[in-house]
């Protein structure tokens, strides 16, 4: 892929959301590693204005640990340069109308200019507040997708979801899209406007109430919470990336939509070296409080399988379904599930004897220097 990868992308234009993400950092690592003749990257980045984008870029993504390799390969003055001229960080928020992009000369420029759009920008906290899961993974999807329909030479749009919007269901899932309406406990009918009005209504109440911010925030995941259930969702993120994709496909039209859906995404297997992780995602936390010494035990089925996925897998997938549909065009939504657990998978007792056999060899210590056992 990776020849292939670097011929493709050249003097490209792509514009990617959510870009001080986990995941897009190491997609745009990957980018200017392998590619650095693209034509230019436009980062969407949440921030005051453009140079404070610019600013969160440099020292949440470029000056990061992940930039190390590609430092190292080029030098810095080069990777300085390089980014300068081919990194254009945009203040923006997809929740937002025309995504936030206030500028109209430079939409208009981004209009014509822009060939390839990767939408990777989600909250993705489980149980988020029922109107800002909503406002960024579902409205989020239609501002993104209402952006890419008035680009001249965009062709596909890739969307970032997740494969959790199958719900709890059991066996091999297949690649299906969703149908605007469909739900997973199949006895509800899901109505997006219905659930916008049915947050403004709650909204309504808890001001009659006279609601603080905490009441306010923990009534607004309450109903998150309760509105996926009655619909067959887990929790909220996954509810609300399954409207997203509801949306995209309901309002495609003659747009190329791709859908990625990985697993639980992991530390970097292989690039740009292996281990790479930033802050306490989902698994991280169970290993931190078992090398702390704090978990001692954990319920579940041993054999039970844990579907993890390197995110510098899901970042090859991104990559390989962007350049596999790039001229072949599709009616249907395409989905790709990015996971582990048919061809390799890992049980809960695998990782349980990994963990040990790690904290073993290398035992943490506690505060007064004793080793955690």
């Amino acid at each position: 892929m990776e020849s292939r990868t670097i011929e493709q992308f050249q003097g490209k234009t792509i514009l990617i959301t959510g870009a001080t993400g986990f995941l897009a950092k190491i997609l745009v690592e990957k980018i200017l590693r392998v590619q650095p003749n693209v034509k230019k990257l436009y980062l969407l980045i949440r921030a005051s204005n453009n140079n404070s984008a610019r600013q969160r870029f440099t020292n949440e993504v470029v000056m990061s640990g992940l930039f190390n390799v590609t430092r190292e390969k080029m030098g810095t003055i080069y990777l300085s340069s390089l980014v300068e001229d081919k990194v254009l960080p945009i203040s923006g928020d997809i929740s937002k109308k025309n995504m936030g992009i206030k500028n109209s000369q430079l939409r208009e420029h981004m209009f014509k200019e822009i060939d390839i759009i990767i939408n990777s920008a989600a909250t993705t906290n489980f149980d988020e507040r029922y109107d800002i899961a909503m406002n960024i993974n579902v409205i989020g999807a239609k501002n993104v997708l209402k952006f890419a329909k008035s680009c001249k030479k965009v062709k596909t749009l890739l969307h970032v979801s997740t494969a959790y919007v199958c719900g709890k269901t059991t066996g091999i899932l297949s690649e299906k899209s969703f149908v605007m309406g469909e739900t997973l406990n199949k006895n509800s009918y899901l109505d997006m406007d219905k659930e916008r009005s049915i947050i403004a209504s709650k909204f309504k109440e808890l001001r009659a109430q006279n609601a603080t911010p905490k009441e306010l925030t923990i009534a607004m995941k309450e109903l998150g919470l309760q509105r996926a259930s009655l619909h067959g969702w887990q929790n909220t993120y996954a509810f609300t990336k399954a409207m997203g994709e509801v949306v995209l496909g309901h309002l495609k039209e003659n747009l190329q939509i791709v859908i990625i859906r990985p697993t639980v995404i992991t530390s970097t297997y292989k690039e740009p070296f292996p281990g790479w992780i930033e802050g306490v995602k989902t698994v991280d936390s169970f290993i931190l409080a078992y090398g702390k010494g704090v978990l001692n035990f954990y319920y579940g089925d041993p054999n039970s399988k844990f579907d993890a996925i390197p995110g510098d897998m899901v970042v090859n997938t991104i990559l390989a379904a962007v350049l596999a549909h790039e001229n072949q065009y599709s009616e249907e939504v395409v989905i790709y599930h990015s996971s582990s657990s048919l061809n390799n998978p890992l049980k809960l007792s695998d990782l349980m004897l990994y963990t040990f056999h790690y904290f073993t060899k290398n035992p943490w210590g506690n505060k007064d220097g004793k080793t955690i056992k």
